[in-house]
């Protein structure tokens, strides 16, 4: 199983697409993204954190009703 790395909002972005999210679109204060109806907010740092990534991916999780595990996350 590989570690957690910090990940570019650029390449955030493009694995969302990859697990079917579209976006993303601008909003007030984030850009966001969607999977049906749900909606995914998405910061302005040019790079994500660990936990920040790792909260952002529960929240992704929780949408999709999947669980995505290092290994695939990098992967995508």
């Amino acid at each position: 199983m590989s570690q957690w790395k910090p990940c570019k909002r650029k390449d955030f972005i493009r694995r969302l697409r990859a697990l079917g999210f579209d976006g993303p679109y601008s909003g007030a204060k984030h850009h966001f993204m969607t999977y049906e109806q749900n909606r995914l907010s998405v910061p302005s740092n040019t790079e994500y954190s660990v936990p920040q990534l790792r909260m952002m991916l529960r929240e992704v999780e929780a949408i999709i009703g999947v669980a995505v595990s290092s290994d695939e996350w990098n992967t995508l």
